[in-house]
C-alpha cells in the first residue's frame, strides 16, 4: 500500500463556501505519478450544518467528526493521518501549491514549522500586520494556526499530540515542539481571511489577541477564553 507524504487536516464548522475555494486549489495541485500519493485531505467537521461534510466527501477527502473546538478537531483529525507530514491548514487559506511542494520535498524528514502569511485584500496596514507575524514568529519559534503549522509525525507524538483545547492550541503546540526542535520558517505565501480584521477593527484586533494571549500565558484556563473569544 502507498501511503501519502503529507497528511492535510482542516478543521472546519460551517465553512462550506471557504473549503470549496480550498479543495478546488488542492484538486488542481499537479498529480503524482500513479504509484505514488503525494498528499491526503483530512477535514475534521465540529458538528456543521451546512454542506461542509458533504462538500468533504464529494472531493474524495477523509472526513471525520467531533465536538466543536479546533484543538479537538485538529487532533481527531490527525490521529487519522498516514503521512510523514501533518499539515494543520484553514479552510480560508489560499495559494497552497508552493507551501505544498515546499512540503513534499521535504520527503518525509523529520521537521515542524510554519510559513510566511498574508492577509487577503491587504490594506497597507494590513500588509503591516502580516509583516509583524511573520517577524514574531520567525523570532521566537512561536506560529500561529493562519501560518500552516506542520509537523513530522514522530515530533508530534514525542510532544504529546495536537492539544486538545479550544483556544490557544496553535500557541501550546508550538510550545511543546520548541523543547524539541527550532521550528523551520520558509518564506514561502499562505493568504489567509483579513475579514476577522475589518469587521472587528485592526487595532482592536490586535490588542484582543495579545491580551488573550498574555492571559493565556499567565495561566487562564483555554476554555473561558474562548467563550470571550467567540462570543
Amino acid at each position: 500500500m502507498s501511503y501519502p507524504r503529507v497528511s492535510i487536516v482542516v478543521p472546519v464548522l460551517n465553512d462550506a463556501q471557504a473549503l470549496a475555494h480550498l479543495l478546488a486549489e488542492l484538486d488542481s495541485f499537479p498529480a503524482e505519478p500513479p504509484s505514488a500519493v503525494a498528499f491526503e485531505v483530512i477535514v475534521a467537521d465540529g458538528g456543521s450544518t451546512d454542506d461542509s461534510r458533504s462538500l468533504a466527501v464529494n472531493a474524495g477527502c477523509i472526513l471525520v467528526t467531533s465536538p466543536p473546538g479546533r484543538g479537538l478537531q485538529l487532533a481527531i483529525g490527525a490521529a487519522r493521518a498516514r503521512g510523514a507530514l501533518i499539515w494543520l491548514l484553514h479552510a480560508d487559506t489560499r495559494g497552497v501549491a508552493d507551501s505544498l511542494q515546499w512540503l513534499l520535498a521535504r520527503d518525509g524528514q523529520p521537521c515542524w514549522g510554519r510559513f510566511d502569511v498574508a492577509l487577503a485584500d491587504g490594506s497597507p496596514v494590513l500588509r503591516l500586520v502580516a509583516f509583524m507575524m511573520n517577524l514574531r514568529s520567525r523570532a521566537t519559534g512561536i506560529c500561529t494556526g493562519d501560518q500552516g503549522i506542520f509537523a513530522h509525525r514522530r515530533l508530534l507524538a514525542a510532544c504529546g499530540g495536537i492539544p486538545e483545547q479550544p483556544l490557544m492550541e496553535d500557541i501550546e503546540l508550538c510550545r511543546r515542539l520548541k523543547r524539541l526542535a527550532s521550528p523551520e520558517c520558509p518564506r514561502q505565501l499562505l493568504t489567509t481571511s483579513s475579514r476577522r480584521w475589518r469587521q472587528q477593527g485592526i487595532v482592536r484586533t490586535i490588542l484582543r489577541m495579545w491580551q488573550l494571549r498574555a492571559r493565556y500565558w499567565m495561566g487562564a484556563d483555554p476554555g473561558v477564553l474562548a467563550r470571550e473569544y467567540y462570543r
